[in-house]
């Protein structure tokens, strides 16, 4: 039974990943600044300790490990975008890259394969809307303070390769899960009879099922071919409108579609209005033709099903 140690193991994607591994008969190891805090969900399940400050890892944990999956990264939707928060953001991804690279150089290993997040921050606002052409991987990263993080954010990690490993970079979409992140907090409005839809709500969203995102880090894993950058979207990204429309839709049609105005969202969120309003249309084909079947490749399944799941 082959072990996965994961950082960032007990977010969004790392709660919905350890149970997809779990399922699948895989040994998981989640590095975490407490150990002692977690109790274990399953005999498969343990916890060993790091820390990004002191640069200190459990080595037994590395020597165990197959795979290697890198979520760590403070939440950038979580405060306003002051500089202490930037800094925080940043090293928050680049000293665990850094931490990690330290680790598998001078800790003897196994690890056959290395799969970090990075996110389609990378990528700046459409030209115009709709979009002529959809980012793609190869694309520049943009000049704004995610596009610089996310670059950052992927060198830190990159020289894994060096040392011989596999490494597959996945650009995360916006993740819609019952659990948390923007699809929780579009929501909060609609149970309350309110479509709270932003700016104009032409701004396109490149999203991802929760379910899809787990599943393309086993994919990852499992496949020994894969490496590089993929972009972690569903096929058909849908403009801001439309998603909250079609959450409304799947709640009976009930309630009032209201616009919240750009200068509404710029006093309360600072710089972080920017990416709130901005639309990108980013591609899935190169991980589609790497052979990943997505299992919610629409708006409208991706929302029945999480509109299921939480009645």
């Amino acid at each position: 039974m082959a072990t996965v140690l994961i950082t960032g193991g007990t977010g969004l994607i790392g709660n919905a990943l350890t149970k997809e591994l779990v399922q699948k008969r895989y040994n998981v190891i989640i590095l975490t600044r407490d150990p002692s805090a977690h109790q274990n969900i399953s005999d498969q399940v343990s916890y060993a300790k790091w820390d990004i400050k002191d640069q200190v890892i459990d080595e037994k944990a590395v020597a165990a490990a197959d795979y290697i999956v890198h979520l760590a990264g403070a939440n950038v939707a979580e405060g306003r975008w002051i500089d202490s928060r930037k800094k925080e953001i940043v090293e928050s991804r680049t000293r665990s890259g850094d931490l990690l690279v330290k680790a598998l150089k001078e800790i003897p290993n196994k690890v056959k394969a290395v799969i970090s997040a990075s996110a389609i921050g990378w990528y700046g606002p459409d030209e115009t809307i709709p979009a002529a052409k959809p980012f793609v991987e190869t694309d520049p990263a943009d000049a704004s303070f995610l596009g610089q993080t996310c670059m950052k954010w992927e060198r830190s990690i990159e020289p894994v390769m060096q040392l011989g490993k596999r490494l597959v970079i996945l650009r995360t979409g916006i993740v819609l899960s019952n659990e948390g992140g923007a699809y929780a907090e579009f929501k909060k409005p609609l149970k309350l009879g309110v479509a709270g839809i932003l700016g104009n709500g032409r701004q396109m969203i490149s999203w991802i099922h929760i379910n899809d995102m787990a599943g393309l880090y086993l994919f990852a894993i499992e496949n020994e071919n894969l490496s590089g950058i993929y972009n972690a979207v569903a096929p058909q990204p849908v403009s801001n409108q439309q998603l909250v429309e079609t959450m409304k839709k799947e709640r009976g049609g009930f309630g009032i579609s209201m616009h919240v105005p750009a200068f509404v969202l710029k006093a309360a969120l600072g710089e972080m209005s920017i990416e709130v309003l901005k639309s990108t249309t980013v591609s899935s084909k190169k991980t589609e033709a790497a052979g990943y079947s997505f299992i919610f490749p629409n708006i409208e399944v991706a929302v029945r099903n999480l509109n299921k799941k939480a009645s």
